[in-house]
């Protein structure tokens, strides 16, 4: 059984789904430090003057180092959301799937929650349900109290759900392996797999093809159907 983890971002890439797609269970990572300058607050999208970066806008009153993703709340009466649908509408009115990708994600916008973990992990849901992802998911400030940090955690997290295999993104490779190839993980034996995803073209307004931007920008522009099936195809096995 293939475990992964992640913590909860806004407007995720086409690889986190990747991650998600290709689990048997997914757990979203939301009970660990907020980093504001991080994935956990913003993402980008394309304009006609290129990338563009939207930032949700959190309150932090015990001070950053202090903030928890799942304690966090956005800051009251800030209009961000207004003002990230209506950079949705500016710059991808004219895409080929915008109307019916934007009906869903304007009405999700106008729920009322005000915990970030709860809005951005409710919006992943929302992106998987339009990709028909199915993978179950599971939020870790939801579980028992699983002990450990970085990798002695992941290696917990694997127990607790009877995962034989994990796969995890790139970037966290180098805390797994820093004392030995696959760290508390394969000392737990567990097989540690790194995510493969080579990020796949597709048609985008605004001249030149731009990657790593968030999901929306492959739902307006090709749809939910296509953008699964661009998935598959920059999914490739995993390497340990």
């Amino acid at each position: 059984m293939i475990l992964s983890v992640m913590q909860p971002t806004y407007i995720p890439w086409m690889g986190y789904f990747d991650l998600i797609l290709n689990a048997d269970k997914f757990v979203f990572l939301d009970d660990v430090k907020l980093e504001k300058s991080d994935w956990h607050v913003r993402n980008r999208v394309k304009s006609s003057q290129g990338e563009l970066l939207l930032s949700q806008v959190v309150s932090t009153p015990k001070g950053r180092m202090a903030s928890v993703i799942c304690e966090t709340s956005f800051k009251s009466g800030h209009p961000w959301r207004v003002k990230h649908l209506k950079s949705f509408k500016t710059n991808y009115a004219k895409a080929a799937h915008f109307q019916t990708t934007f009906d869903v994600i304007e009405a999700y916008y106008n729920t009322r929650t005000d915990n970030l973990a709860e809005f951005n992990i409710g919006l992943i849901k929302l992106f998987m349900s339009l990709l028909e992802i199915n993978t179950p998911c599971y939020r870790a400030s939801q579980l028992p109290n699983i002990s450990g940090v970085k990798d002695e955690r992941l290696a917990n997290l694997c127990q607790y759900f009877g995962a034989d295999n994990y796969v995890s993104p790139q970037g966290a490779r180098n805390y797994i392996d820093k004392t030995h190839p696959g760290g508390a993980l394969a000392k737990s034996g567990i097989q540690v797999g790194y995510q493969q995803f080579e990020h796949p073209n597709y048609p985008q307004l605004y001249g030149e093809f731009v990657s790593h931007l968030g999901i929306i920008d492959a739902l307006f522009n090709v749809g939910a159907e296509r953008t699964r099936e661009l998935i598959e195809k920059g999914h490739s096995t995993p390497i340990t």
